[in-house]
């Protein structure tokens, strides 16, 4: 059994009986989820007629982000207290680093430079906001920062790969739609039971998590 399923393990024993906290914070933000899904960058991946300038902005830009995030997952892990939790934020934190890769051969292939990378204001608004949230060492209000953007990622692989994907774009749809993925989705949704209260601070995290992810598309159409 992985770190990520032990933790999923607990979680589910935990929950047992009820909806867990993830579902419904999930749920609760599927009107979000969906405008994402419909949006001009999303479905420019799926068809092909996204500008490969925008991808490679796009590109740049996330990874950016994405080194942010597994800052905030070192900040999730600093703060957590049982050795299952340390096992389970390292494997989210290879997970990011696998994602870097994606986009360093992207950036390869694209010839996008990600050594200088200058964010733009969804970018920089999205970075501030997750490391603000995960210094201040809650670590259930940051891991509900956090969740939105695993779970909209493997929503987002899923709802594509299950149509015609045009192959320009196609490797960014199948990492997303992978099963390893989902896992990872998965078990920071485990992490979050555990570890999140159902409160005021909790849902906005999650809230202005997903306003932040339909930013950050949007911005890069």
């Amino acid at each position: 059994m992985t770190a990520v399923e032990v933790t999923m393990a607990e979680a589910s024993a935990q929950t047992a009986g009820a909806a867990p906290l993830s579902a419904t914070l999930w749920a609760e933000n599927a009107d979000l989820a969906e405008r994402i899904r419909a949006h001009g960058f999303v479905r420019g991946l799926a068809d092909g007629s996204l500008q490969i300038q925008r991808f490679k902005g796009y590109v740049a830009q996330d990874a950016y982000f994405l080194e942010a995030f597994a800052r905030a997952y070192a900040f999730c892990l600093a703060n957590s207290t049982s050795r299952e939790d340390l096992y389970g934020f390292a494997d989210l934190i290879a997970g990011v680093l696998e994602e870097l890769k994606l986009h360093k051969r992207y950036a390869e292939r694209w010839q996008v430079d990600l050594s200088y990378v200058t964010p733009v204001e969804a970018t920089k608004a999205y970075v501030d906001f997750l490391l603000e949230t995960a210094r201040r060492g809650d670590l259930g209000e940051t891991i509900a920062a956090m969740t939105p953007c695993m779970r909209l990622y493997a929503f987002l692989g899923r709802s594509l790969a299950a149509a015609k994907v045009e192959p320009l774009y196609a490797e960014w749809v199948k990492t997303y739609a992978d099963p390893g993925f989902e896992a990872l989705a998965a078990g920071v949704e485990a992490l979050l039971d555990l570890h999140a209260k159902d409160c005021d601070a909790v849902r906005a995290a999650y809230r202005r998590g997903m306003e932040l992810e339909y930013g950050f598309f949007d911005a890069n159409i």
